[in-house]
C-alpha cells in the first residue's frame, strides 16, 4: 500500500506487488478520497439545477403527473436560495416550461411560487424523445459558462419517438457539459436506456415504482448534487514503455467501466474523467500489462495521479516485483479480489435477467445462482435481498430456481441497482 496526500486529497494503492516468474498482469485498487478542506477551498462555483419532467401521454395517469409535480417542488425546496434552476417539459420535443424567457432563474420564494403555478398547468400529451430533452438541457447548461450544472431526468416510458442513434448522439454531445441523474417511475420504461444516459453523464439510475415516493427521492438527489463542489476530477495513468493499461473501472460506490473514456495525454499517458465530487471516497480497479522481468527485479507498473483544474493534487504508485517464491506471488489482494467479485456479480445479474427475458431458463438460472453465491460471499446484502424477488433459494441445500411470477418492479430494481457495490475496507 502507498498513499500520497496533497491539498486534502489522498490516493491509496492496494495490491500484491509480487508476480510469479513470467507473469505480466498487475492489478491494483486505487482509493481516492477528498477531504472537506479541499472541497471548501476556493470560491463556490455557480450552480444550476435542471429538472426534466416527462409530460408524454403515458404520464396522463394522475398519480404519475401529480407525483412528478410534487417531486419537482421538493427538489426546488432543497435548493439553497440563489441557486439557478429551470424546468424542461419533455415529450417528442423539449420545451422550457419555466422560466420561459431566460435560461434560468435564481431560487427564492417568488420564483418557487411561479414554478409551482407553471407545474400545475403541465398536461400529459405526445411522445417520448429523450435525446431532445438532453439537447435542451445542454443548451441551457452552455448559457452558464463555468457553472456546475446538474439535471434530474424523470420518465415513465421508452424512448419511442426518436432513433437510438439520435439518443446516443445527444448523450455523447452532453458528456462533460452537465451531470444527470435518471429516474424511471412505474415499470414501463427501460433500465438500459436510462443507464446509458446516467453512465455517460456521471449520474445514477433507479426505479421509483410508486409515484408517491418521487418527492423524497428528488429532494435527496438535489441535496447530494449541492454537496458536490469540485466540478471535475481526472485520473491520470502513466505507464512505462512496453506497458499498457488493460482497463480502469470505478468499483465503488458503483461499478462504472471508464476504459473507453480514456483521453490520450502524451506518450504512455491516459486520462479518465471522474465527474463532480464532494467530500467522498471512490475506489478504482486498474489493471496493467507489463513486460515480465527476471526474479528479484522491481518495476514501476504505473503512476496514478488525480488532477483538479489541470493540477496534480494526489498520487499513488503501482509496483511489480518478480519472485520465484510461490507463497509471495500466490497472494491475492483482498480488495482486488473483492471488487473483482463485485464486477462479476453485476454481470451475472444483468446477464441472468436478460436470459430470463429471452426465455432462456437454463442460462438465467445458472447466472442468477452464481449471483446469489457472489452476493453472499461478498456481503452485498442489498443485492442479495433484491435477488430474492426474482429467485427462490432453498436455505437447506442452496438450490436456486427462478420464481414463476416476478413483480416487474422487483426485476427492474435488481437490474437498476446491480452495479451498486459493497465496500471493503482498505488493508492496513
Amino acid at each position: 500500500m502507498n498513499s500520497v496526500a496533497d491539498n486534502g486529497i489522498s490516493v491509496v494503492v492496494d495490491q500484491n506487488e509480487y508476480l510469479a516468474e513470467g507473469a505480466g498482469t498487475v492489478d491494483a485498487v486505487v482509493s481516492v478520497e477528498t477531504g472537506a478542506g479541499f472541497v471548501a477551498a476556493g470560491p463556490p462555483p455557480e450552480r444550476v439545477e435542471i429538472l426534466i419532467i416527462d409530460c408524454s401521454g403515458s404520464m396522463g395517469n394522475a398519480k404519475k403527473l401529480d407525483g412528478a409535480r410534487r417531486a419537482a417542488m421538493a427538489a426546488l425546496d432543497a435548493l439553497p436560495d440563489g441557486t439557478r434552476f429551470a424546468i424542461v417539459q419533455g415529450t417528442s420535443v423539449a420545451r422550457l416550461a419555466f422560466p420561459t424567457d431566460v435560461p434560468s432563474v435564481p431560487a427564492d420564494a417568488t420564483t418557487r411560487a411561479a414554478a409551482r403555478r407553471k407545474l400545475d398547468k403541465l398536461r400529459a400529451d405526445g411522445g417520448t424523445a429523450m435525446g431532445t430533452w438532453l439537447g435542451l438541457a445542454r443548451q441551457l447548461a452552455k448559457k452558464h459558462e463555468n457553472a456546475m450544472v446538474h439535471a434530474i431526468l424523470l420518465t415513465d416510458g421508452k424512448n419511442e419517438h426518436e432513433s437510438p442513434e439520435s439518443l446516443a448522439a445527444e448523450i455523447a454531445q452532453s458528456e462533460g457539459v452537465f451531470t444527470c441523474d435518471c429516474r424511471g417511475v412505474g415499470t414501463d420504461w427501460r433500465v438500459d436506456e436510462l443507464r446509458a444516459i446516467a453512465s455517460a453523464l456521471h449520474g445514477t439510475v433507479d426505479i421509483v415504482a410508486d409515484p408517491a415516493h418521487l418527492a423524497t427521492d428528488f429532494a435527496a438527489m438535489t441535496q447530494t448534487s449541492m454537496a458536490k463542489a469540485i466540478p471535475e476530477l481526472t485520473l491520470r495513468v502513466w505507464t512505462p514503455a512496453g506497458a499498457t493499461v488493460r482497463f480502469v473501472k470505478q468499483v465503488a460506490p458503483a461499478i462504472e467501466d471508464l476504459t473507453a473514456r480514456r483521453v490520450e495525454a502524451g506518450a504512455q499517458v491516459g486520462e479518465y474523467p471522474l465527474g463532480a465530487w464532494g467530500a467522498e471516497e471512490r475506489d478504482y480497479h486498474v489493471q496493467v500489462r507489463v513486460e515480465p522481468a527476471a526474479p528479484g527485479r522491481e518495476k514501476l507498473a504505473a503512476r496514478v495521479s488525480v488532477l483538479a483544474g489541470g493540477e496534480v493534487v494526489g498520487q499513488g504508485l503501482v509496483r511489480a516485483v518478480w519472485t520465484t517464491e510461490t507463497e509471495l506471488s500466490a497472494r491475492i489482494s483482498r480488495r482486488v479480489a473483492h471488487y473483482t467479485g463485485q464486477a462479476e456479480l453485476a454481470d451475472a445479474v444483468q446477464e441472468g435477467l436478460a436470459a430470463r427475458k429471452n426465455g432462456d431458463v437454463e442460462t438465467a438460472t445458472a447466472k442468477l445462482r452464481r449471483a446469489v453465491q457472489l452476493a453472499a460471499e461478498s456481503g452485498n446484502e442489498s443485492t442479495a435481498k433484491l435477488l430474492r424477488g426474482v429467485v427462490e433459494v432453498d436455505e437447506r441445500n442452496g438450490t436456486v430456481r427462478l420464481r414463476s411470477r416476478v413483480d416487474a418492479a422487483d426485476e427492474m430494481a435488481l437490474d437498476a441497482r446491480s452495479t451498486k457495490t459493497a465496500r471493503v475496507r482498505k488493508e492496513s
